[in-house]
């Protein structure tokens, strides 16, 4: 049976989706912006935004059990590919345990404020 974890944001009722899904072995979280969703504000600074990403990721891996060490695969969606340089080390220092698997794509977001969204992918622990 899977395990839903919702970060109590109105995005998620709205859409029909969850924050993260837990199988038996892996979390799936879903893509996650730059949002603070305890406020629903989000920063303008596209670094700040990846911090929060890094926040609110961490959250719901916490509560199905693993952290960001346990992450195996990430995929970036970038609005712009000129942020890739400034956004790789905030990147690396979140993953430089995990060095999971990794995808960066240049594509659209739904809200205009939104500069990134990261969707990532962990191993439960044993």
């Amino acid at each position: 049976m899977n395990k839903h974890i919702s970060s109590g944001s109105s995005f998620e009722t709205l859409a029909g989706y969850s924050r993260a899904v837990v199988d038996d072995r892996y979390v799936h979280v879903s893509g996650t912006t730059g949002f603070d969703y305890a406020a629903m504000t989000i920063s303008d600074d596209a670094a700040e935004q990846t911090r929060q990403c890094f926040r609110n990721i961490a959250a719901a891996l916490r509560e199905a059990g693993c952290t960001l060490d346990d992450v195996v695969r990430v995929r970036y969606l970038l609005t712009d590919a000129a942020l890739f340089d400034q956004l790789a080390p905030i990147f690396g220092r979140h993953f430089a345990h995990a060095r999971p698997a990794a995808t960066a794509q240049i594509c659209g977001l739904i809200d205009p404020r939104m500069r990134i969204e990261i969707e990532v992918t962990a191993k439960l622990p044993d």
